[in-house]
């Protein structure tokens, strides 16, 4: 059966390899992105042929609702849009704006999107992070959005579940994506992380899809509230 998905920050990275995963298993997919060179440049990628790519800032509420009310089926939200500032986030705008897109903006998809998915019996799956799990001294905002992202999933899962949606989030660790290059191309700095990593490998936006495609299924029919963590096992150490 082809079920209708939305991934927000669809057009990069982690966000773009779940879509992609979708539209190969069958599904008709909406990838949604800031409108911009990202998205611009997704449209005239063939990676994307056959996902719907549209402009969407889930920052800003208005624009969220609109989006939502625009759609008549919804069986899948994946909510994968975010943003990292680094140590510009100790100045209070940035510390605001990071909550504000990645933890907020989640909670404004998952509110929009809620009457859709209960019609659906749908399936919410978040993005948190290993940064859920312990903290970032370089990204505080980040690193609490997360904290926040993790205890959102779980509380949306209560609540939700008498209207059969069940809302689960992966945890990525270190995913190779351009977010990541720079840490990738400094050799000293990859191999610290590899070698806390027991899989001794950086992770590929498609080792993330792969934990969503399966959140998302039937096969996780009895799953909700759970953060499921995709970090070959750097959490672990």
């Amino acid at each position: 059966m082809t079920r209708k998905v939305l991934v927000s920050g669809g057009t990069s990275g982690i966000g773009a390899g779940i879509a992609q995963a979708f539209r190969d298993r069958g599904d008709s997919v909406i990838a949604v992105g800031l409108a911009g060179p990202e998205l611009d440049a997704a449209a005239k990628d063939p990676a994307f042929r056959d996902i719907d790519l549209q402009p969407l800032d889930v920052s800003d509420q208005q624009a969220v609702d609109a989006f939502a009310a625009a759609l008549t089926q919804l069986d899948v939200l994946v909510n994968c849009a975010g943003m990292i500032r680094r140590l510009a986030e100790y100045e209070m705008p940035t510390f605001l704006k990071v909550l504000d897109v990645n933890l907020a903006g989640t909670m404004r998809l998952c509110v929009a999107c809620k009457d859709l998915l209960a019609e659906r019996g749908g399936a919410i799956v978040n993005t948190a992070s290993m940064l859920s799990f312990f903290g970032g001294p370089l990204v505080p905002a980040y690193s609490a959005s997360k904290g926040g992202v993790m205890q959102l999933t779980k509380s949306l899962a209560i609540a939700w579940a008498k209207e059969g949606i069940r809302v689960n989030a992966v945890a990525p660790g270190w995913i190779a994506t351009p977010l990541t290059q720079a840490l990738q191309d400094d050799a000293a700095r990859s191999q610290v992380i590899l070698d806390r990593t027991p899989m001794a490998r950086w992770g590929t936006p498609a080792d993330v899809a792969k934990a969503v495609l399966f959140l998302s299924s039937d096969q996780a029919d009895f799953i909700t509230g759970a953060i499921l963590p995709v970090d070959g096992g750097y959490a672990a150490m």
